[in-house]
This record gives structure tokens, C-alpha cells and sequence, in this order.
């Protein structure tokens, strides 16, 4: 008896599912991902071999460069509550609308009197704001990055029982005594050990 032949037909997957599951996940990564601001102060870091990756988490940010310093608090939880606390310690009340819009600010360098303003301007606006104002102020006199760190520094300690760690981007071609000042300011705090944000070596 000959045996039947089963007639062959060509297989087909139908993929409207899959490419519904990948745009789900593309549309969700990009609403969820936030975009990384332009810093304020132009530095040209210098280069090292070291490839350790700065943490993102409890960590204050020191950039100097062009006579000036900016500051950036990693955290919203960590920058409302050290605003907060800045404005106790210099009679300045900052309302909801502030403290929200000062929680997704990247670094800042402005004089505490101005920080109001600041927080209020655009994007571009902001911007322009930055590249003429003089940083934060950090005279003997007027030492307002001493209290910067300082109530960061609890604010990191109060939420999240850690000590805060500290990076220092300084241009490589500012003088030295403008580096030394900072850390001068480091030290009076105790702070002897901080990471130093370099750019990697080519062929390294």
C-alpha cells in the first residue's frame, strides 16, 4: 500500500504581539529616563587611568573652574531637606513650588540671597544665569559652601544613615590656590577623603 504523502506548508509567526511588547518597553524606557542636564561651569577635567565609576547615590559634587564653585547634591529626597535647612539658617522661606522645582537641579552656583530667582528661571534662562554669576560664595567672611556641605551632610545622615561622599571636578588649568581653598574648607569639616572626577586615558 503506498503511504500518503503529507503535503508541506510553509510555517508562519505572526508578530503584532512582539512588536507590541517592544514598543511598551521602548515607550516606558524613554517616559521613565531622565536626561542628563548640561553642567553650568565649562571644566576641562583632567585625564587618569583610574576607571571607577562615581557613585550616584549620597554624594555632593564640588566643580571648580574659572574662579568659581558650583555645587550638586546627588538625591531629591537629600536637596529638599538640605534647602530646607538652608533657609533656616539664613531666615529664607522657600515654598512648595521652590523646594519641588529645586529637587531636580543639577549643579547650581549661585549666592543664596539669588537662589529664589534662580530656581523660578527656565531652562535657558538658568543657564545664562549661571555663566555670569560669581558661584557659591566661600570667604571666610561669607563661607555659604561650608554650610552647603555642611547641612548636606546631615540631610544625608538624617534620611539615609550614611555618611556623605564627596567628589571635586576642578578644571585642570585652575590655579592652585583656588583648589586649596576647597579643601581647606574640606578639612575644617573633617572631610580628608574625597574622589577626584577625572576623564579616562586615551589607549588606556
Amino acid at each position: 500500500m503506498a503511504r500518503a504523502k503529507v503535503q508541506r506548508k510553509s510555517t508562519s509567526i505572526d508578530m503584532t504581539a512582539m512588536c507590541d511588547v517592544s514598543f511598551l518597553l521602548l515607550t516606558f524606557f524613554i517616559l521613565t529616563a531622565t536626561a542628563r542636564q548640561p553642567d553650568p561651569l565649562e571644566v576641562k577635567i583632567p585625564s587618569s587611568t583610574y576607571k571607577i565609576k562615581v557613585p550616584d547615590l549620597d554624594m555632593g559634587i564640588l566643580s571648580i573652574g574659572k574662579g568659581k564653585v558650583f555645587y550638586e547634591i546627588v538625591g531629591s529626597d537629600i536637596k529638599k531637606a538640605t534647602l530646607i535647612k538652608m533657609g533656616e539658617k539664613y531666615n529664607i522661606t522657600f515654598t512648595p513650588e521652590e523646594i519641588k522645582r529645586f529637587s531636580v537641579l543639577g549643579s547650581f552656583g549661585v549666592p543664596i540671597g539669588n537662589l529664589k530667582e534662580f530656581i523660578m528661571l527656565t531652562g535657558e534662562a538658568r543657564d545664562k544665569y549661571s555663566k555670569a554669576s560669581p558661584g557659591i560664595p566661600a570667604d571666610s567672611t561669607n563661607n555659604q559652601l561650608a554650610e552647603w556641605l555642611m547641612q548636606s551632610r546631615h540631610s544625608v545622615a538624617e534620611l539615609h544613615q550614611t555618611q556623605m561622599r564627596v567628589s571635586v571636578k576642578g578644571d585642570s588649568e585652575e590655579e592652585y590656590p583656588a583648589v586649596k581653598k576647597i579643601i581647606d574648607i574640606l578639612q575644617k569639616q573633617k572631610i580628608n577623603k574625597f574622589s577626584l572626577i577625572t576623564s579616562a586615558e586615551g589607549g588606556q
